[in-house]
């Protein structure tokens, strides 16, 4: 069990191919439900999501899946349609368990070893970095690698990316992620239950969603709003309840909006301790929502900023409750 890892990979494109999802045995997770738009498709894993665009592929999962291990397969499938990949970026927190992990999944170090094991050579502008590298037990792991011409290009991006972990859910919120026994609906049906029930769907309700349900417990959840994703992973167990959540907006947009979207999300967990990651070319986002955390309770205990490259500016900051709820 980890808080889920993130890889983004960009690729150049002299045409607009049919892009095919990565094959599942490569990383140990599967694809149990899907959705898609003109923009992108969205898969609901085993353990977690992967959203492919015509030009970008990101996924994010969690658990012992093996992540970095489609680094190699995707290039190569990358290679046969004449694409070159120009930007790769892999974020995560700190491992609940880290001596569960398989390799390359075992530090941070030797992630990025592999990682650049398995690049090309035209991506030169490279960095790693812990966030806040004094605090082990709740960092944020930032690795970002991008080529010449997309290094230049990064100024213009108006992307925001917003990543959250939430742990120590409230109890009552979390048990109704547990499946009824006897309970004979679908997977889907189950799943669409669970969102309407919890008041997920109000998060972001022009999103058109793909909802999944676990046994005997746990959900996910992919929503895509034009060329837009956020997704949703829940583990509703009392000892190490966990939600996260992940959405992507634009600064040309009403930031009150996604800020407000991300407010939303926490609100619906009432987690003890929330850590978010705000990745942008903005440095103001981040003012914005450590003033929405405050209604709900939660205090900023840590904060750290740094540059890259590939990013932006990525801004890390933890939140705990200011009363421990039972």
């Amino acid at each position: 069990m980890s808080p889920p890892f993130s890889l983004s990979l960009s690729l150049s494109l002299p045409s607009t191919p049919n892009f095919s999802p990565i094959k599942p045995h490569a990383v140990n997770c599967t694809v149990v439900s899907a959705v898609g738009n003109h923009f992108l498709d969205a898969y609901v894993l085993s353990e977690s999501s992967l959203f492919v665009y015509t030009n970008k592929i990101v996924i994010k999962t969690c658990g012992t899946t093996q992540l970095l291990k489609s680094v190699r397969p995707l290039i190569h499938f990358a290679d046969k349609l004449n694409l070159m990949l120009c930007e790769c970026r892999y974020t995560r927190g700190s491992f609940i368990f880290p001596k569960s992990q398989p390799f390359p999944h075992t530090n941070f170090k030797e992630e990025v070893i592999y990682i650049e094991e398995n690049l090309p050579n035209n991506l030169v502008y490279r960095k790693a970095a812990v966030m806040p590298l004094k605090n082990p037990s709740c960092s944020w792991h930032v690795f970002t690698v991008t080529d010449q011409n997309h290094h230049r290009r990064r100024s213009l991006n108006s992307d925001v990316t917003f990543e959250v972990c939430m742990t120590e859910l409230d109890r009552h919120l979390a048990h109704r992620f547990f499946k009824k026994i006897g309970d004979c609906k679908t997977r889907d049906l189950a799943g669409k239950e669970m969102t309407e029930l919890t008041g997920i769907d109000d998060i972001n309700p022009s999103a058109f969603i793909c909802d999944f349900t676990f046994d005997p417990c746990g959900y996910s959840i992919n929503g895509i709003d034009d060329d837009r994703y956020s997704t949703i992973h829940v583990t509703p167990e009392d000892s190490y309840s966990y939600a996260s959540f992940e959405c992507v907006g634009s600064v040309y947009d009403d930031d009150i909006d996604i800020v407000e979207t991300l407010k939303k999300a926490v609100q619906v967990f009432k987690p003890v301790t929330v850590s978010i990651s705000m990745t942008s070319n903005s440095r103001e986002v981040w003012t914005k929502v450590t003033r929405a955390m405050e209604p709900l309770g939660l205090k900023c205990r840590t904060f750290a900023m740094d540059e890259f490259p590939t990013a932006g500016s990525v801004v890390f900051e933890t939140f705990t409750a200011t009363t421990r709820r039972k």
